[in-house]
């Protein structure tokens, strides 16, 4: 599932995703992709952090409560994440920067990520 409140962003991944053999659905309105959310149904989720009524990391705790085992790759055009901190340190305090991805994204280089989360 990607989620990301730019449709061009949306679409150019899952072009890219979808070349590479995974099934994916986009969603423009974080809101409505937490209510089309269903437990085991994803792999994995691309979720923009910087989104209006709720963050990528806001979703992805709500989806977390859904689906306990989901796994997520977060992007970003912000170069400074310091107001995220707090989201971020909850999120995935294990993992640190690994799964977040700044815009532009390079193909190779999230193709890589997605595989080495998955």
């Amino acid at each position: 599932m990607i989620v990301d409140d730019e449709t061009d962003v949306c679409l150019t991944i899952k072009v890219v995703l979808e070349g590479n053999g995974f099934k994916v659905d986009t969603f423009v309105d974080p809101t409505l992709a937490l209510e089309n959310f269903k437990s085991s149904r994803y792999d994995l989720l691309i979720l923009d952090i910087k989104m209006p009524v709720m963050n990528g990391f806001q979703l992805y705790a709500q989806m977390k409560k859904i689906d306990i085992n989901i796994t997520a790759l977060f992007l970003t055009a912000l170069t400074d994440l310091q107001e995220y901190e707090a989201f971020k340190k909850e999120v995935f305090p294990k993992e640190g920067q690994r799964h977040i991805i700044q815009k532009p994204i390079e193909n190779e280089d999230m193709l890589v990520r997605i595989n080495a989360i998955i």
